[in-house]
């Protein structure tokens, strides 16, 4: 593949995740009452489940992916993803969907976990964030048109329809990999699938503070964002009563985290990712102390949560690439238990966050705002740490040669 085309891909392989989240979101007012829901909080479970699949498939996914190349795990993930979206069409019940959802989970792990080692097989450093910074704005569409087309299925169909687009949408990627993609790891640079391995491979990847302290960061922010994922349909489309513009909110600031992502991918080679990341950090504890302080004493209104959202996206498109970039430098030579352990790791952390804050929905804005606040100056202390902590290294290295 050209660069264009490899960069298309990758973004492509990794927002099957996305496709698979945000096309459901404008029906949960249908599944609450088509699954006979009592409390509309629990629907927001579909997504929490399916990012608990993720978590536990990118466990398998990596140490496979090393051992045996990225096309054949590919192969077997898809396939997963294919029967858990069809236990999800024909599913009676809340439980039976959430069970096809966590299978979903699982299948997704396998695109996600091979998109980023394949970027770390080919690229390495800055111009690895420049890749995955431009990865990102092409997967952002994703998210920016997928409640769009959910919401169009709805207007023909009944939501179990959106499950039949799953299944396109994966069968195209299927039919890239096939026809396209290029194994990227040699065989004579495969890890074998042996357990004292794999465990060794676990203990260097956490014996890395550096990298632990940034996986940390990346659970803490993304936690952030699955839970507002995880309330904005019941705070834009029925707290602020939008009907069916919630798609076209949801899409503009899913917009609005790629034109940011773009904006990473011009500067980040000069300005560096620990100082485009820890200030985007800061600026969402600053945006976040300002909005809490406003709901004490005005009413607020749709265009202020969506000025705050807006601040959000903004500062997510600064920091995720780098995140991930900084807390896989390391670890070329693991790249694929290197990115299972960063990728659970930060996903089982933002998956308890995430639920929690959209499970603490109480009709308020207060658990999505109290949230950024918290977690983003948490991730900003622990940045600083392990930038610190890289820096004695490289320091003590040379004073040992």
């Amino acid at each position: 593949m050209s660069v264009k085309e490899f960069t298309a891909f990758v973004a492509i392989l990794m927002s099957i995740v996305a496709m698979s989240i945000d096309a459901l979101l404008p029906a949960f007012g249908f599944i609450t009452s088509d699954l006979a829901v009592a409390n509309p909080n629990k629907v927001q479970l579909v997504i929490s489940a399916l990012f608990l699949g993720l978590a536990l498939g990118q466990l398998v996914c990596g140490p496979l992916s090393d051992a045996f190349g990225r096309k054949p795990v590919l192969y077997a993930a898809l396939t997963i993803y294919f029967i858990g979206t069809l236990i999800c069409y024909t599913s009676q019940s809340i439980e039976t969907l959430l069970i096809g959802r966590v299978i979903q989970g699982l299948g997704v792990a396998g695109p996600n976990i091979t998109a980023i080692s394949l970027v770390r097989d080919k690229y390495k450093g800055r111009e690895m964030a420049k890749i995955m910074s431009l990865v990102m704005m092409i997967f952002i569409m994703v998210p920016t048109l997928a409640p769009a087309l959910g919401q169009a299925i709805l207007l023909i169909a009944d939501w179990r329809a959106i499950f039949i687009l799953y299944i396109a949408y994966a069968s195209v990627i299927l039919v890239w990999v096939i026809l396209r993609l290029d194994e990227s790891l040699p065989k004579d640079q495969r890890i074998p699938f042996r357990t004292a391995r794999l465990a060794a491979g676990f203990k260097e990847v956490l014996s890395n503070r550096s990298t632990t302290s940034i996986t940390v960061c990346m659970g803490l922010i993304f936690g952030c964002l699955i839970g507002y994922i995880n309330s904005c349909q019941q705070i834009i489309q029925v707290q602020f009563d939008t009907g069916k513009m919630f798609s076209v909110y949801f899409g503009l600031l899913a917009l609005l985290l790629g034109a940011s992502s773009l904006v990473n991918s011009r500067f980040v080679e000069k300005l560096g990712m620990h100082y485009i990341a820890s200030r985007a950090l800061l600026f969402i504890v600053a945006s976040s102390t300002l909005f809490l302080l406003a709901q004490q004493v005005v009413d607020i209104k749709l265009w202020m949560f969506l000025s705050y959202a807006a601040t959000l996206f903004a500062s997510f498109g600064l920091i995720f690439g780098n995140l991930n970039s900084m807390a896989m430098e390391p670890m070329g030579h693991l790249a694929g238990i290197a990115s299972a352990v960063i990728g659970s790791i930060s996903s089982v952390m933002s998956i308890s966050i995430g639920t929690l804050i959209g499970q603490l929905y109480d009709g308020t804005v207060a658990p999505v705002t109290l949230g950024p606040l918290l977690l983003a100056a948490t991730a900003w202390a622990l940045l600083q740490f392990a930038n610190r902590r890289k820096g004695d290294q490289i320091i003590g290295n040379a004073a040992t040669r």
